[in-house]
Parts: C-alpha cells; sequence; structure tokens
C-alpha cells in the first residue's frame, strides 16, 4: 500500500506524522472553544431570561 519512498521514506512518514498531529491539535482546539463559548452563550441567555423574567 505505501510507495516505495527510498531514502526519504522516515522524512515522508515524519511529515505525515507532524501533520496528523497538527489536524488533531486544531480539532481539539476547536471542540474545547466550542464548550467555552456553549457555556458562554448558556450564561448570557440566563442572565437576559431573568432580566426579562
Amino acid at each position: 500500500m505505501m510507495p516505495d519512498l527510498g531514502s526519504y521514506a522516515l522524512e515522508v512518514s515524519l511529515a505525515y506524522v507532524a501533520s496528523l498531529g497538527l489536524i488533531g491539535l486544531l480539532a481539539l482546539w476547536y471542540w474545547l472553544r466550542g464548550r467555552v463559548v456553549r457555556r458562554q452563550l448558556e450564561e448570557i441567555e440566563t442572565r437576559r431570561g431573568e432580566a426579562n423574567g
């Protein structure tokens, strides 16, 4: 399945690992940020409900 990379196999493999790691970190950052924003939005909605109620 993997093409013959010859003497560049290590470099190409490391590039794949680094790329997948960065994509994973980006996905984790978005997920954590989404949790923070959702919590802030719920807090704002609760305060607006109390002010209007």
